[in-house]
């Protein structure tokens, strides 16, 4: 479970908790209870809401970080790999000239 996580299950915790003893020790009418509890609840799902948001909004970023560090990655194995088929190919017709000097001499 990530920090993020933890910190949105403690919050939660933490707002039930706060929420069951306010009902406890409530001087209201029961109705009054009920409609503060429900405007807590519905706020309690907008600040989820709200932090969901969020997290899909780093995640986004950070998708977007990775995928372009494996083209990055990718572009540079490319040209790596080119590199090196040139140099091959560059030693393979010298060799070749080399030999072909020898079976001349």
């Amino acid at each position: 479970m990530s920090d993020n996580s933890k910190i949105l299950v403690a919050l939660l915790a933490g707002m039930a908790a706060g929420v069951a003893i306010g009902i406890l020790f409530a001087p209201d009418k029961g109705s009054e209870t009920r409609d503060k509890l429900n405007d807590s609840l519905k706020n309690l799902g907008d600040s989820i809401k709200d932090r969901v948001a969020e997290e899909i909004e780093n995640l986004a970023e950070i998708k977007e970080k990775v995928a372009e560090n494996i083209r990055s990655t990718i572009h540079s194995v490319e040209n790596d790999y080119n590199q090196v088929k040139a140099d091959v190919s560059n030693a393979s017709e010298q060799t070749e000239r080399t030999l072909n000097k020898v079976k001349n001499s």
